[in-house]
């Protein structure tokens, strides 16, 4: 996100003009929410029957483990039920321990497990040891910057990019427009995404195409080119009919765009069927919020933290976490907080130790964490309105004023709950 919004629209999101246009439209999507289809679930769930065959009757034979890894964590991917992604887990360690070569492929895909998992650091151990093997080393320096951007490791991430340098590669240009994205050139970034698109087009990649249509339809969205953003994500549905992160991000434009809570809990309410992830239970807590039904929306919220109890999501949720117990109990925010700095000291986990510390009565420790951590390192939405609020809390009024006008372009990411509070600033 950001400084990349017109007028009219800071005028429509205001609520100053006429009511936005809607650019959703049921009649597009309503075919992807029938719950009794998922062909992708049911094609996983064939080849898992086959796959699992094969490893009963020998179940020290690489190929198979391999293989149910990579359907196990497809099934996570499909179903959001951690525990495939647990089981995943266990069979690539199993391959790793027992495999004679080909090391560094199984230390690179337990690495990707473990960024799923959120284990930024586990994860960059392996990688650092694939990357003793010589073989497919360019593999490895694309994961390697994936993992040094999670943890804050800039100036690494930066020499990582100038190592895999290849302007007419698709992971390149991928990871250039995240690197973009990072330092606040929201316009470079889409640029770098678009080049990336031709190239999944013109290769006719299915897997390119579907990544790339669903990320920058994000990436639109926060440029405030909302038709755009809906149409690359239609995009990814005609490839993907079962992608349950493009249908709660349609629930999310319908919601925040279009202020149509009814329909996009509709759309959540599909999705929920074939797909467990507690994340749902937020947005829905959001939207509930946003009417005013404090009810619900305290139902929602208790839902979801009774889903993430599960310890396999281990510190999955903590960002999450965070920003709920800050308005509830400050004290476990701070501690959560806390953890997730030694996890990955990024601007954006000090943004919510700085938030938590305010929450918890210490606006003058809050106002040092963002002078210190975050000011001038990151320009996330988020990040900018908790300082915001520091700088409001300790006096500084002439800090609050331009960083308004920036939130002022950021409503549609941040949503409506938000949006009323940024305009109390």
């Amino acid at each position: 996100m950001k400084k990349i919004i017109t007028i009219l629209t800071i005028a429509i999101l205001f609520g100053c003009q006429e009511k936005p246009k809607e650019i959703t439209d049921s009649k597009d999507y309503d075919q992807y929410l029938v719950t009794a289809k998922t062909p992708g679930k049911d094609a996983i769930n064939k080849e898992l029957e086959f796959w699992q065959n094969k490893f009963n009757n020998d179940s020290t034979n690489l190929m198979e483990m391999g293989r149910l890894a990579g359907i196990h964590a497809a099934l996570f991917g499909s179903t959001g039920n951690i525990s495939e992604l647990k089981t995943s887990e266990t069979l690539l360690k199993k391959t790793h321990d027992i495999s004679a070569r080909d090391k560094d492929s199984y230390l690179r895909s337990l690495a990707h497990n473990y960024i799923s998992q959120h284990r930024f650091k586990e994860a960059q151990v392996l990688l650092d040891s694939a990357y003793t093997y010589e073989d497919n080393r360019k593999e490895t320096e694309m994961m390697l910057f994936d993992v040094a951007m999670e943890l804050g490791e800039y100036n690494r991430a930066d020499t990582l990019l100038g190592k895999i340098k290849d302007p007419k590669d698709f992971n390149y240009l991928i990871r250039l427009a995240k690197w973009s994205d990072h330092n606040g050139n929201l316009d470079a970034a889409i640029k770098y995404l678009e080049q990336a698109k031709q190239i999944a087009e013109e290769r006719d990649n299915k897997g390119f195409k579907s990544w790339i249509y669903s990320n920058i339809g994000d990436f639109y969205g926060h440029a405030g080119r909302f038709e755009d953003s809906y149409n690359s994500y239609l995009k990814t549905l005609t490839i993907e009919p079962d992608n349950h992160y493009v249908k709660k991000q349609i629930a999310w434009m319908v919601y925040s765009s279009e202020k149509n809570t009814k329909e996009a809990n509709r759309i959540l309410d599909s999705v929920m069927v074939n797909h467990k992830a507690p994340d749902y239970y937020l947005l829905k807590g959001e939207m509930a919020e946003y009417e005013g039904n404090t009810s619900e929306a305290k139902k929602q919220y208790d839902m979801f933290l009774k889903a993430t109890e599960n310890v396999d999501y281990g510190d999955m949720y903590n960002t999450y976490l965070i920003t709920l117990y800050a308005e509830t109990n400050p004290e476990k925010a701070l501690a959560l907080a806390a953890k997730e700095i030694t996890n990955r000291a990024t601007p954006e986990t000090y943004q919510l130790l700085a938030y938590s510390q305010l929450k918890a009565g210490d606006k003058v420790a809050a106002l040092k964490t963002i002078e210190e951590y975050v000011v001038g390192k990151t320009s996330e939405p988020n990040a900018l309105f908790h300082s915001a609020l520091i700088y409001k809390a300790n006096g500084m009024n002439d800090k609050v004023t331009p960083i308004k006008e920036e939130l002022m372009g950021a409503f549609y990411e941040l949503g409506p709950v938000k949006a009323k509070e940024i305009e109390k600033l």
